[in-house]
């Protein structure tokens, strides 16, 4: 009897042990849509170095950047292999691309897996140092004196940047033009390069040229200051009743991943974010860690895809 319960226990955990066995062989590759040098890509690269410890096999970031996420998206929609594969899907994909495109390539609810919540991370709207702004009052007025409509940048059309400033613009009344790119990186280039005379940047992303100098903050879109950077005024405080907005990430994994494998991600991830060492780091770059279950993480995308398919439809916004 007690050889039988070892041997049903044993068959019970084989599928975790497959996937955690260094003997496997076999990397996972954890995919990001936007470009080297980036929030995302830099967050991923730092969860994946913590959840390859745990696995005891290599996780390694391939960046596919462009078209909002969403050739990143139909990569792993389509993946054939679901147990070494991993997603780095935010906003853009979980809650706006479904009522950004009339056709997608992939399906947000069908072809992922939800494995946990990532992070938040907060947004903060910026200028050029040499535009003669130094708060909200100031910006706007700034901006209503381009007769053709001031430009601005984002990581990509779709990208909570991209959708927070056309919440911005509604909610101001301003005339806008937006210029996307292909990832936070090059975005942020051109806005420090003088290129771009403004954009809302990520604390990841862009808290280090904010902290240099290169840009400059004019408001966070938080509903309290933060922390890292106590002395921006929130756009709240500014005037701009309500207005609060974050940029977020959540970790999948194409929808035939087994569920033993989810269970395995999840709780690895949940590790990496509980971790002292992730901690300090995220608090660095301003991200608030969001360990979550997989239910968890479904339902909270399902209310961002409420709120953010209402502010698109007002905006009456489509990207074909």
């Amino acid at each position: 009897m007690i050889l039988r319960l070892l041997m049903c226990i044993a068959l019970a955990m084989f599928p975790l042990v497959v996937m955690a066995s260094p003997g496997d062989g076999k990397p996972i590759e954890w995919v990001v849509g936007y470009a080297p040098g980036g929030g995302s890509d830099a967050v991923a690269r730092m969860l994946a170095e913590a959840m390859g410890r745990s696995l005891n096999r290599p996780v390694f970031v391939s960046n596919k950047p462009g078209a909002g996420a969403n050739i990143a998206a139909d990569y792993v929609a389509k993946a054939r292999d679901a147990e070494h594969l991993m997603f780095t899907a935010d906003s853009a994909i979980l809650a706006a691309n479904p009522f950004l495109y009339s056709r997608l390539s992939y399906s947000a609810d069908k072809d992922f897996t939800p494995v946990g919540m990532i992070a938040r991370f907060p947004l903060v709207l910026v200028v050029h140092p040499s535009a003669p702004v130094r708060n909200l009052g100031e910006f706007l007025a700034w901006a209503k004196s381009d007769p053709k409509g001031m430009s601005y940048g984002s990581p990509g059309a779709g990208s909570p940047h991209h959708l927070v400033t056309e919440l911005f613009r509604a909610q101001t009344g301003l005339t806008l033009s937006h210029v996307p790119y292909r990832g936070a990186a090059p975005a942020i280039a051109d806005l420090v390069g003088g290129q771009l005379p403004f954009m809302f940047v990520d604390t990841s992303s862009g808290g280090a040229f904010i902290s240099s100098g290169k840009v400059r903050a004019i408001g966070v879109a938080s509903a309290q200051r933060l922390k890292t950077m106590g002395e921006v005024p929130t756009l709240i405080e500014q005037g701009l009743s309500g207005f609060e907005a974050y940029a977020w990430q959540a970790l999948v994994a194409p929808a035939g991943a087994k569920p033993a494998t989810v269970a395995l991600l999840n709780r690895t991830l949940n590790e990496a974010l509980n971790s002292t060492e992730i901690k300090a780091r995220m608090q660095v770059l301003g991200i608030e860690p969001l360990p979550t279950t997989p239910a968890e993480s479904a339902r909270y995308a399902a209310q961002e895809r409420e709120r953010w398919s209402r502010v698109i439809r007002t905006a009456n916004i489509k990207l074909d």
